[in-house]
C-alpha cells in the first residue's frame, strides 16, 4: 500500500529545507513566498525565515513584478548568480570537448590561434614595457597581474634573487590547460611579448604544483642602469 504522506516519516532537517527551498527558486524562477511555500508544504512564516536566510547570504534575491489585473506589485524571489553557482557546473566539460572539436578541424595549430587569442583579449590595453629596465618590466609586471587577477586568477608579483617572478596561486582554466597545453604556452608568449624580455615557466598548477611561476630573469644592464640613475 502507498504511503499517503511520505514527508512525515522524517522531520527535515533546517539545512534539508533550505536545500529545497533553493532547487524549487531553481525550477520556478521568479516566485512569491506564498507560491513557494504551497510547493513544499511550508508556511508562510517558515518560507519567508529560509527565504530572509538566501537573500542575507547572497544566494536569492527579490525582485516586484505587478500582477496581470490591478493591484501592487507582489514580492518574488529568485536566486542570484551565487546561488545558482551552488548546483555546480560542467563548463570545463564543454571547453575540453570544443577544444578538442578544434584541434580536429584545424589541427594543433588552430588551437595555438585559439590559445594565443584568448590571452590577448584578458591582457587587452596593457602597453609592452617602454625598455627592458628593472623599474619598467616590473611596473607592466604588475599591470599584468592585474589583468589576470579580473579575470579570476590569484597573481602576486615578487622578487627571488635576480628575478622578477608572476606567481599564479590560483587558475581558473587549470584543468582545461591540463588537457589542452597550448593555453599555458599561448600566456607564456603574451606575456613575454608585453614584458619584450624572455621568461622561464618554473613551475605549473597543471604539473601538480600548487603554483604556476613565471620567472622574469634580471640582466646585469637592469641592475647597472638602476644604480646609475
Amino acid at each position: 500500500m502507498k504511503d499517503p504522506a511520505p514527508r512525515r516519516r522524517s522531520r527535515p532537517s533546517e539545512g534539508d529545507t533550505r536545500e529545497q527551498v533553493l532547487a524549487t527558486l531553481l525550477k520556478l524562477g521568479p516566485v512569491t513566498a506564498n507560491d513557494l511555500g504551497s510547493r513544499l508544504g511550508l508556511s508562510a512564516a517558515g518560507v519567508r525565515r529560509h527565504l530572509d536566510i538566501l537573500v542575507e547570504e547572497g544566494t536569492a534575491e527579490t525582485v516586484d513584478r505587478r500582477p496581470s489585473g490591478r493591484g501592487r506589485p507582489a514580492k518574488h524571489f529568485r536566486l542570484t548568480d551565487s546561488g545558482r553557482a551552488q548546483f555546480g557546473h560542467d563548463y570545463d566539460t564543454l571547453a575540453n570537448s570544443a577544444l578538442d572539436a578544434l584541434r580536429e578541424a584545424g589541427g594543433p595549430e588552430a588551437v595555438r590561434r585559439f590559445a594565443r587569442q584568448h590571452v590577448e583579449k584578458v591582457v587587452e590595453g596593457i602597453a609592452p614595457a617602454a625598455d627592458e629596465s628593472e623599474e619598467a618590466l616590473e611596473e607592466t609586471a604588475r599591470q599584468l597581474a592585474e589583468a589576470l587577477n579580473e579575470h579570476g586568477y590569484a597573481v602576486t608579483v615578487g622578487r627571488a634573487g635576480r628575478s622578477i617572478q608572476l606567481c599564479k596561486h590560483h587558475c581558473p582554466v587549470a584543468s582545461v590547460a591540463a588537457e589542452h597545453s597550448e593555453l599555458c604556452e599561448a600566456e607564456q608568449e603574451v606575456i613575454a611579448a608585453r614584458l619584450g624580455h624572455h621568461v622561464q615557466p618554473l613551475a605549473s598548477i597543471t604539473d601538480g604544483h600548487g603554483i604556476c611561476t613565471t620567472n622574469i630573469p634580471l640582466t646585469p644592464t637592469n641592475y647597472s642602469e638602476r644604480s646609475t640613475s
